[in-house]
Parts: structure tokens; C-alpha cells; sequence
């Protein structure tokens, strides 16, 4: 349970940064914000298995993950700017 509030806080603060550093206005809630983080997250570890820099059962760093969140970020924009567009 606290591994679950732990995963949400920090993707959040990720997903923060990531909006932070990445150019543009970003028209994200809470919500977004907060899985944006988590995919992040997820994409640097699952990223740094395939290459190699994590073990099996290794998690990306924070700093890993600010980056992997700031990549999602990027899609996340050109995915809703055709769509608007």
C-alpha cells in the first residue's frame, strides 16, 4: 500500500519537473500530471532493463524518471496537437 502512495507522490513531483524543464503551456490537471510522472517512471526503467543499466528487479532513479517523463511529455504534445489541430 505504501509502495502504491509512495509511486503516485513521486511520479507526481516527476511529472512537475518534466512540465517545468519541457517548452510549451501544458493544459494539464492533477490527474495528468500524475500519470505523466508514473509512465515516465515506468518508461526509464523498463528503458534501462532493456539496455542493461538496471537488474531485473532495479527501478529507474528520479532523475531518470524526470527524464523518461519529459520523452512521454513530448508524445503526449504532438499526440494532442494533430488531434486539435
Amino acid at each position: 500500500m505504501w509502495s502504491l502512495i509512495v509511486a503516485i507522490v513521486v511520479g507526481f513531483i516527476a511529472g512537475l519537473i518534466a512540465r517545468a524543464i519541457h517548452p510549451g503551456d501544458d493544459k494539464a490537471g492533477f490527474l495528468m500530471t500524475t500519470v505523466l510522472g508514473i509512465a515516465g517512471s515506468l518508461l526509464a526503467t523498463f528503458g534501462g532493463r532493456v539496455l542493461g543499466l538496471y537488474g531485473e528487479n532495479s527501478a529507474a532513479g528520479f532523475i531518470a524518471s524526470v527524464i523518461g517523463a519529459i520523452v512521454i511529455l513530448f508524445i503526449y504534445n504532438l499526440v494532442t496537437k494533430k488531434t486539435r489541430a
